[in-house]
């Protein structure tokens, strides 16, 4: 080869992982796509697991071992309603409850629209999308809180009532994965701070996001379904 005309193989992979991308912009604003070109590692063709497939293997555990905590939850619920032993006294949910409900709702079509931003490179809207997100996240911790103040007001408290009991566990529980949510959706907005990219950083981020929204849209399906059974199963 001519020196000094082509690129060697090894100068354009340098070039190509120390790709940066832009600090502005918009659609255009991320890395740009690597092409045809690939790392085995990145993509466990080694025989190993990656980073990003070890990120949905565990999430995938993750979402199993929440499936079958609130399947079980719900099943105690549904099993104590129906029994006429138990004195059970139910009551109208409070308004924070249903304020809630279409908080985690939203939450869950915002931070679509942030992984999108992510998928297509635009760092700006990636940022802004998943910020709202986390607020969203706290305000329905924080609407949690509410709805347990007013339910202590009104003389509503564990003990003595089994429905007012499952109301605080089952809502208690999905806070607390909820705030698990939002400490993992804490580290995508953090890696979209920053302005300078490599390709392969990007897409680990990329990886990440949809990770993180698998288990922040799964919590929102959690969460109406629990909705339904306080609500309407008494």
């Amino acid at each position: 080869m001519n020196i000094g005309t082509v690129d060697t193989v090894v100068e354009r992979d340098q070039r190509d992982r120390h790709r940066l991308g832009s600090a502005s912009g918009s659609g255009s604003g991320g890395p740009g796509n690597r092409g045809n070109g690939g790392d085995p590692h990145e993509d466990g063709l080694d025989g190993g697991l990656s980073i990003p497939n070890k990120a949905r293997v565990f999430t995938t555990f993750l979402l199993v071992v929440v499936l079958m905590t609130f399947g079980g939850l719900s099943a105690a619920y549904i099993m104590t309603a129906s029994n006429g032993k138990v004195e059970w006294r139910p009551f109208a949910l409070p308004v924070q409850v249903w304020i809630s409900t279409v908080i985690i709702i939203v939450s869950s079509f915002v931070y679509h629209r942030g992984k999108v931003a992510l998928d297509r490179f635009d760092r700006p809207a990636a940022k802004t999308w998943l910020v709202a997100t986390t607020v969203l996240g706290a305000a329905f911790i924080s609407s949690q809180l509410l709805a347990w103040i007013e339910l202590s007001e009104k003389g509503l408290y564990f003990a003595g009532n089994p429905f007012a009991g499952f109301f605080y566990i089952l809502t208690a529980v999905h806070a607390l994965h909820v705030l698990g949510g939002v400490i993992a959706l804490g580290s995508v907005v953090l890696g979209t701070w920053n302005g300078i990219y490599s390709d392969e950083r990007w897409e680990r981020l990329q990886t990440l996001g949809q990770a993180v929204g698998w288990y922040w849209h799964f919590m929102a399906g959690v969460w109406i379904v629990l909705f339904l059974l306080l609500g309407f199963w008494q």
